[in-house]
């Protein structure tokens, strides 16, 4: 049973905001979540990569260092979701590995791999044979590889489906509506629905990922989150080609592919500044698919079964914002970028954490990570 204070009012039903709504529905909250298609957005369209290692890029040490903390949480976050829903999400912990078409790519490997190395992250270099026999259908024309022990995977969309049953079963309540407008005054926040009604609750979370600056708000000013297009397929054949999701470059390029259990193979992703554009574009297709089958020839003989399109949400920084609005009743999770469902679990920690007047420790990471590179 809830006290009085303690109604929380999410808008944004994508893995950020299912996530949080559940943590603060289990801490005793009367949570209801604002989505006309709650467990769809970005998560769905992604490939379900929990890649503190491979996601370590120049620049963003600090942001890595949050990514390794949110990758600490997801095994009792995955063990919890799936005894509460009495299923699987498809967490998987076999690794992931990097792989180098050719000798170029080869040179832009090592130089990575160094920098892993610097920052601390276990890597293991891997010479053509000793890759092949790790994952024995790659192409034997790989010009090297790495073993990253620690990156996993799970399936993003048992996820969102068990992170909703979850929530139902934790007693959130769910509205299937857009929220038009968003507002506080004195200590109460105000939600306008697209159906006209209005909504009002002693704290909101604003979790609405790329579309954070879309909705009307009084709220004063937002962070500023910017949409990043990326092209995703997912083939189908009668058995897995792969046991761990392989990274490659392929002539400088970056290709990713990510097995499933079921023989799904999930082939991403690219990166394009194109707005709110979400049209499947033919020449993207038939680029992920040509650099796919480069690293692995049997993707030639499976099925093409979808096509589609994310928006990843973007800040200048590419590291969350996470945390309350000034002294408001308003908090915030957004900007994940490209590691939304890696850092899932702990954006919930954090905000369950705001809501009960506390300071999560790994906020001061979020900050280090919000300050942009020098």
């Amino acid at each position: 049973m809830t006290s009085a204070g303690r109604r929380l009012v999410v808008i944004g039903g994508g893995v950020i905001g299912l996530s949080c709504a559940f943590e603060a529905a289990c801490a005793g909250w009367d949570v209801t979540v604002v989505d006309p298609q709650p467990g769809r957005g970005a998560g769905w369209v992604a490939a379900g990569m929990l890649a503190p290692t491979a996601e370590a890029h120049f620049g963003e040490e600090a942001l890595t260092r949050l990514l390794v903390a949110g990758a600490g949480v997801w095994p009792k976050f995955a063990a919890d979701l799936e005894f509460a829903i009495g299923g699987t999400v498809g967490f998987e912990v076999t690794g992931s590995l990097l792989a180098a078409k050719d000798a170029g790519d080869r040179s832009d490997l090592i130089r990575t791999l160094e920098f892993q190395r610097s920052l601390g992250l276990n890597v293991e270099e891997l010479r053509p044979a000793a890759l092949r026999s790790l994952e024995p259908n790659l192409s034997p024309t790989l010009a090297a590889g790495a073993l990253l022990p620690n990156d996993h995977q799970v399936s993003n969309r048992l996820l969102l489906a068990g992170l909703v049953r979850a929530c139902i079963e934790s007693g959130v309540s769910f509205v299937h509506e857009e929220a038009t407008a968003l507002g506080w005054s004195g200590s109460m926040a105000t939600v306008q629905l697209g159906s006209g009604d209005s909504m009002t609750s002693e704290s909101l979370l604003l979790a609405m990922g790329a579309r954070t600056g879309l909705v009307e708000s009084t709220l004063g000013p937002l962070p500023i989150v910017r949409p990043v297009k990326g092209h995703i397929l997912r083939l189908r054949g009668t058995e897995p080609l792969l046991e761990r999701t392989v990274r490659a470059t392929v002539r400088g390029r970056n290709v990713y592919l990510v097995p499933r259990r079921d023989g799904e193979l999930v082939v991403g992703a690219t990166v394009e500044e194109r707005g709110f554009d979400e049209r499947v574009q033919a020449g993207q297709v038939f680029a992920l698919l040509d650099d796919a089958r480069r690293v692995l020839p049997g993707v030639d003989e499976l099925e093409l079964v979808e096509s589609a399109c994310g928006l990843r949400p973007a800040t200048s920084t590419n590291a969350p914002v996470i945390g309350r609005l000034d002294d408001g009743p308003v908090l915030i999770a957004t900007g994940h970028y490209r590691n939304g469902i890696l850092l899932a679990p702990l954006t919930a920690q954090i905000i369950a954490s705001e809501l009960e007047g506390r300071r999560h420790p790994a906020a001061d990471l979020v900050a280090a990570a919000e300050i942009p590179a020098r």
